[in-house]
């Protein structure tokens, strides 16, 4: 499990004064500024955010030190962390994406399917992508109860009950 946790990306700039888009992943999305100051990926700079505005796409915000939309241009793209102790615990039946990406994909019968290589949210659900050498592709599944019935993160594993139309 990672230590930094993705709650965000900076989509562009908006305005010509340094404001940037933020795309925040957060189920309350004005949460992402609660967290204190955010960082990239490796750690290296740290940005600190105050919400402006919601905006088409996402919401407004100013960077501190960020002044230009030249500056604010060159955030694009940019995703934001936040150590994992700043969140909030989860209730036993959810899971922050980090923590399934990973993860050795079983099925029901106990044979390795593959890993979740990634997780994905389109706005109808959460979706898992588990790369197998079973499939010529990797395989796209819905993260349901009915299709991931089991997640043992102290393991390292979770358990798919497999469609019928993917066997």
């Amino acid at each position: 499990m990672s230590d930094l946790i993705c709650i965000g990306a900076i989509a562009g700039s908006f305005g010509v004064s340094g404001e940037v888009r933020l795309k925040s992943f957060c189920s309350e999305p004005t949460d992402i500024a609660a967290y204190g100051p955010l960082s990239t990926e490796d750690g290296t700079r740290l940005f600190h955010i105050t919400l402006t505005r919601p905006v088409s796409g996402g919401l407004g915000a100013r960077i501190k030190g960020i002044n230009t939309k030249e500056q604010a241009d060159a955030l694009r793209g940019v995703t934001l962390h936040v150590p994992r102790e700043r969140l909030p615990s989860l209730p036993d039946d959810e899971f922050y994406h980090a923590d399934l990406i990973g993860l050795s994909a079983y099925d029901t019968g106990g044979e390795l399917i593959g890993k979740v290589t990634a997780v994905y949210n389109h706005g109808a659900g959460d979706i898992l992508e588990i790369s197998t050498s079973r499939h010529k592709s990797a395989l796209l599944l819905p993260f349901t109860l009915a299709i991931v019935p089991n997640v043992d993160l102290a393991a390292g594993r979770i358990v798919v009950d497999m469609p019928d139309e993917t066997d």
